[in-house]
């Protein structure tokens, strides 16, 4: 039988320089010099204005589920109008634009105001407002940038978050609705303005140094830290998927993403990606969740986009649907170019069961790939601008881009430098001289190894986080990221979760939380609704897990990847903790943290009813 063919996708060739030894380490880099870049982001928006405006930009759906779409030519003349009503407002880099909503047409059109009006814009994480039950994290942030202006889409949805700041001399702009005895100004009011003069003598004062955003980024404890993102580092890394990513410029990009743009993966590689080849993005409403998932389905069936981005739990919550829907199968891979995946590492299983429906619908494989970078990155660093033929491959330096490479123990900690790097945190000088060496090059806090170290050119892969890896009592090394992905692929899809332990102990354990609807499955006659607690007491759940981390174990060659004991947990991971991120992955070291306790259950002596011992 022959072998199928990938889909064609025009990558550009991966030619790297690489200098140093296994010893000392490398300075690794793109052989492809980082061509001339535009000065800042509104140059973007302005060029398609006046080359295409009648295309479609940005659409979503509105209550009648038909889709609202907006040309770029009115998205320019609405986002100068909001910049006209900032600068009149006297918002700057010390009077920033906070938006506590998600996306939407209104949140894109201030976010590009704010870039024409050198506004820097601070989008916040969604939850911070809605699902947080302290509020402290909204508190901080608010109270370190000390907004002129605060936006919410709907006034009463947000107004518990809002009646927990100190709102004095900031004004509140809202989609709809209002505020018991707090003023507040229509966001409608701001597309009335006359613009001026002085939205032109704004943009000719733009430069690279710029502020656009400032991204807040959870951490791993404690309060989240501001970077600072510029307008250069943000179109120089722009430039850099324009030249490895060829076939974006002959096919404007189009795309269907919940991808919320508080984050760097969404806001900046995504919606810039759009905003810099002239493409059309569809703001999808769902997102990987119970009861939200099928918005995205809905949407997919209708739109079929030419690049499809997500994290591995939404290809997991995504699969269903295209391995059961023929129609919906083949619109979403209609005019699909190439898959992408990143936030973590995807399981071995989904990027198989991608493969299949893609031949399924078309007879070829899609082309699937992924990148590393960080919020301090742009977001992106290296990238896989070639094929692959499984997950876990990060590509290679990306033009301009050049990864110092340090010896760390069986792998090499990366160091990042190049235009696309932040200069730093807001307000955070310390944390700022904290995150660069000596060199200049950014402590991502990553590990990686060369996937042929005869052939650098074949890229990296992900050896997971240094600071979360970790040794056992034998002295040997735990991989906590890659052992983490490999274990739910050994369980999949029971297991939506994994969170390894170890550290100083004689083994390796998993604290594990179940993918509810594949545990139902597995329960023959489970119907309806059940709890998680009462899942986990199921004899086939454990008989399940027993089974296939046994065979695991017997593969492995060491202790270091040997899974001992596994315990399930029915409490979600929370938020407000920092344990799972707006890209639905586990933060390993908050989540560790927290649950101390049920780490030591875990490793008792004598182990209590719960713990599965392999």
């Amino acid at each position: 039988m022959c072998p199928v063919e990938f889909a064609a996708v025009d990558f550009a060739p991966p030619r790297v320089s690489i200098k140093g030894s296994p010893e000392t380490g490398f300075l690794f880099s793109s052989a492809l010099p980082l061509q001339p870049y535009r000065e800042n982001l509104a140059q973007m928006l302005q060029h398609w204005a006046r080359h295409t405006p009648e295309r479609t930009f940005l659409a979503e759906r509105v209550a009648d589920g038909a889709w609202r779409c907006l040309s770029y030519s009115e998205a320019n003349t609405q986002a100068d109008a909001i910049a006209q009503a900032l600068i009149n407002r006297r918002l700057g880099p010390y009077r920033p634009l906070m938006i506590l909503s998600g996306n939407s047409i209104d949140h894109a059109l201030l976010m590009l105001g704010c870039f024409i009006a050198g506004v820097p814009v601070v989008p916040v994480s969604v939850p911070y407002s809605l699902l947080s039950k302290d509020y402290l994290k909204l508190r901080f942030i608010f109270e370190e940038i000390c907004p002129g202006m605060i936006y919410v889409a709907d006034a009463d949805l947000f107004a518990p978050a809002l009646s927990n700041l100190d709102l004095a001399g900031v004004e509140v702009l809202v989609g709809q609705g209002g505020l018991t005895g707090i003023p507040t100004t229509p966001f409608s009011k701001l597309l009335e303005t006359p613009v001026t003069a002085d939205v032109y003598r704004s943009l000719a004062q733009l430069g690279p140094e710029t502020v656009a955003k400032i991204l807040y980024t959870s951490g791993s404890t404690g309060q989240p830290k501001g970077v600072l993102n510029t307008h250069g580092m943000l179109c120089a890394n722009q430039q850099m998927l324009s030249q490895i990513w060829p076939f974006t410029a002959q096919t404007p990009p189009v795309l269907v993403d919940w991808l919320p743009w508080n984050h760097t993966f969404g806001g900046n590689h995504n919606f810039n990606l759009v905003l810099n080849q002239g493409g059309t993005l569809y703001i999808d409403s769902g997102k990987p969740a119970p009861g939200l998932v099928e918005q995205t389905v809905k949407n997919l069936a209708e739109i079929s986009p030419t690049i499809y981005f997500n994290v591995p739990v939404g290809y997991a919550m995504l699969l269903p649907y295209l391995e059961q829907d023929e129609q919906l199968r083949n619109n979403f891979f209609k005019n699909l170019q190439l898959i992408f995946y990143a936030g973590a590492a995807l399981p071995q299983d989904l990027w198989e069961r991608l493969e299949t429906v893609a031949i399924q619908a078309t007879g070829k494989k899609v082309v699937m790939t992924s990148s590393w970078g960080s919020t301090e990155t742009s977001p992106l660093a290296t990238a896989a601008h070639f094929m692959l033929e499984k997950a876990g491959v990060i590509g290679i330096p990306c033009p301009g881009v050049t990864l110092k490479m340090l010896p760390n123990g069986d792998s090499y900690e990366l160091r990042v430098k190049g235009p696309n790097v932040t200069p730093g945190y807001f307000r955070r000088p310390d944390l700022t001289a904290a995150a660069f060496d000596e060199d200049g090059y950014y402590l991502i806090g990553d590990a990686g190894r060369f996937v042929d170290p005869d052939d650098p050119g074949k890229g990296i892969s992900f050896a997971g986080r240094v600071a979360e890896d970790f040794k056992l009592m034998s002295g040997t090394w735990v991989r906590v990221g890659l052992l983490s992905v490999e274990v739910l692929a050994a369980a999949a899809p029971l297991l939506q979760f994994a969170l390894v332990t170890g550290h100083d102990r004689e083994y390796v354990g998993i604290l594990g939380w179940l993918n509810i609807a594949a545990s139902k499955k597995l329960c023959a006659g489970l119907h309806g609704d059940i709890s998680p607690d009462e899942l986990l007491q199921r004899p086939e759940i454990e008989a399940h897990l027993r089974k296939v981390l046994t065979q695991f174990n017997a593969e492995q060659q060491g202790t270091s990847s040997r899974i001992g004991r596994i315990m399930l947990m029915s409490e979600p991971p929370n938020s407000d903790a920092n344990e799972i991120t707006d890209k639905g992955y586990i933060n390993q070291r908050a989540a560790l943290q927290r649950r101390q306790e049920l780490v030591e259950q875990l490793y008792a002596e004598q182990p209590g009813p719960g713990v599965i011992v392999l």
